[in-house]
């Protein structure tokens, strides 16, 4: 039986709604360029849902500025510390 991590060694996510209509593969082929292969691996990147990505906290200014310069639109609606928060919040607007 595995043991599970202490909260204080678990990798903090912050998760990120997004607005577009590229694929999964063109949004990991963004920050693929940008941040190369190293930094992407240091991002931690997961997909939730289609339109919700989850990040390493310490890493969210870069996966931003990879979205924001690649040739397709991809806007960054919000980034939430849990998916629960980023959902009420979306909800709202």
């Amino acid at each position: 039986m595995e043991k599970k991590l202490k909260p204080s060694l678990r990798e903090n996510k912050r998760y990120l709604l997004l607005e577009t209509s590229a694929s999964k593969e063109e949004i990991e082929q963004a920050i693929l360029d940008y941040i190369g292969a190293l930094g992407f691996a240091k991002t931690g990147l997961s997909f939730i849902k289609n339109n919700i990505l989850a990040v390493n906290r310490e890493k969210v200014n870069e996966v931003r500025a990879a979205l924001c310069l690649f040739h397709k639109l991809i806007k960054i609606a919000r980034v939430s510390g849990t998916i629960k928060g980023l959902e009420k919040k979306s909800r709202k607007s």
